[in-house]
């Protein structure tokens, strides 16, 4: 899909390793959310994690912003947990 509205979405964490953790629990995701009007891209740069969101429209891109937000808080926060 090539989309005419896009972002980028980047957190930094402490580690490598948590970043990797982060990557590893949202990258099954990917392939299952995407739809017609979204697509999304996740990448890892040692303790950078990516997701780029792309949308056809503007509320198809506020729809993906909050998913992708949603899914990596809720990694964190589990991860969080077994600190």
């Amino acid at each position: 899909m090539t989309a005419p509205h896009q972002t980028s979405l980047t957190a930094e964490y402490d580690s490598a390793d948590r970043a990797c953790a982060i990557e590893r629990s949202i990258r099954p995701e990917i392939d299952d959310i995407e739809g017609d009007r979204t697509t999304a891209r996740l990448s890892r740069n040692g303790r950078q994690v990516e997701l780029a969101v792309e949308a056809a429209d503007l509320v198809a891109l506020r729809a993906g912003i909050n998913t992708w937000l949603t899914l990596r808080g809720v990694a964190e926060d589990a991860l969080a947990g077994h600190s």
